[in-house]
C-alpha cells in the first residue's frame, strides 16, 4: 500500500459521527471575527501584491497600499464593530506595537482578544531553525505582553505559515490554541510533542486576503459570502454545534466600497432574528477556553 507523507497532529474525524454539545447558554453556532493588523517592511521581504499576484516583487505602491490599512482602513472596521457592539480577535504583528500606538490603545480600549501574528508579514516561518523560531515566538509574546498588557495564549502565524515544529514550539511556550490549520468546523485537540494544542476554526475560503486581493472577487460578493456562510452553518447548527470565523484586513475591506457592504453582512448577522437564541458572538480565546473545560471525548483529540 502506498503510504504518502503525513503530519501526524491529528486524525480523521467525520464531523456527522461526533458527540453533541452546546456552546454557552445553549447557543448552537459560535461566531467570531478575526481583524489581521499587520506591519510591512518597506521595498524588501514578503507580503500580498494584487497587481503581479506574487509576494516577491515590493514597491513603495505596495507598502503605500498595505498602509493604507493601519491609517484608515483599520479604524473603519473598528467603527463597524462598535456600533454593532461584536467582539474581535486581533491577530497582531507585534511590530505593530511599535509603529502604530494608537492601534494597540484602541485594542485594549475594545478589550479585543489578542493573538500572536508573528513579528511582522514582511518574514515567514517556513524553513527557520528550530532554536530560531523558538526565540522569534518568545519574542513576539514578549512584546505583545508589554504593549497590550496580555500575553497571547492563541497564534496564527504570517500567512498562516507553520514550519515542520511550529505547534510543538507554541505549546512548549505556554499557547492554548492556534488558527493555522483551516480543516475543520469544530475546534480539535492537537497532537504536540508536549501535549494538546487547541485547534480553533479560521478560514481560508471566508478570508478577504484571499478572496478578494487573490482572487477577485468584489467587496459585494464578499459581503454575500459573508451571509450565505452565516445562514448555511446556522441553519446546519441545528444538528451540530459549528464555528463561524470571519478574517478581515483593514487595507482589503477597510476600502471604503467594501467597508459598506461588509457592514450590511454583520448587520444581517447580528440583527437576525435567531440570533439571540443561538448565536454566541465572540472571540477565539473565548472558545479555547470553553473547549478546554469540556468533558474528555466530546471534542475530536480529547
Amino acid at each position: 500500500m502506498l503510504t504518502l507523507p503525513g503530519h501526524g497532529r491529528y486524525a480523521y474525524s467525520a464531523i456527522t459521527k461526533r458527540p453533541d454539545f452546546e456552546w454557552p447558554g445553549g447557543k448552537r453556532l459560535a461566531f467570531y471575527v478575526a481583524i489581521n493588523i499587520e506591519h510591512f517592511a518597506f521595498n524588501v521581504g514578503i507580503g500580498v501584491d494584487p497587481v503581479t499576484r506574487v509576494g516577491v516583487t515590493q514597491t513603495h505602491r505596495n507598502y503605500s497600499w498595505r498602509d493604507y490599512g493601519n491609517r484608515v482602513g483599520v479604524w473603519r472596521l473598528f467603527d463597524i464593530l462598535d456600533k454593532l457592539n461584536l467582539p474581535a480577535s486581533i491577530l497582531l504583528n507585534s511590530s505593530v506595537c511599535h509603529n502604530y500606538p494608537e492601534i494597540i490603545e484602541k485594542i485594549r480600549e475594545r478589550g479585543d482578544d489578542v493573538l500572536g501574528h508573528g513579528r511582522t508579514n514582511a518574514e515567514s516561518h517556513k524553513g527557520l531553525w528550530e532554536h530560531d523560531e523558538r526565540r522569534l515566538i518568545q519574542e513576539v509574546t514578549d512584546v505583545i505582553a508589554e504593549h497590550v498588557g496580555v500575553r497571547p495564549y492563541g497564534w496564527m502565524g504570517p500567512a498562516a505559515q507553520e514550519s515542520s515544529v511550529t505547534p510543538d514550539l507554541l505549546k512548549e511556550a505556554g499557547y492554548t490554541h492556534l488558527l493555522d490549520w483551516p480543516a475543520d468546523d469544530q475546534p480539535m485537540w492537537m497532537k504536540t510533542r508536549a501535549g494538546p494544542i487547541l485547534s480553533v476554526p479560521y478560514p481560508l475560503e471566508l478570508n478577504d486576503a484571499g478572496t478578494v486581493a487573490l482572487r477577485d472577487q468584489t467587496g459585494r460578493e464578499f459581503a454575500d459570502m459573508i451571509v450565505d456562510q452565516f445562514e448555511e452553518m446556522l441553519e446546519e447548527s441545528e444538528q451540530r454545534p459549528l464555528v463561524f470565523a470571519l478574517s478581515i484586513h483593514g487595507f482589503i475591506v477597510g476600502q471604503p466600497f467594501r467597508a459598506r457592504p461588509l457592514r450590511q453582512a454583520l448587520s444581517h448577522c447580528v440583527n437576525h432574528k435567531l440570533a439571540k437564541e443561538r448565536v454566541w458572538f465572540t472571540r477565539a480565546r473565548d472558545i479555547a477556553e470553553y473547549c478546554a473545560k469540556m468533558p474528555e471525548g466530546i471534542l475530536q483529540g480529547s
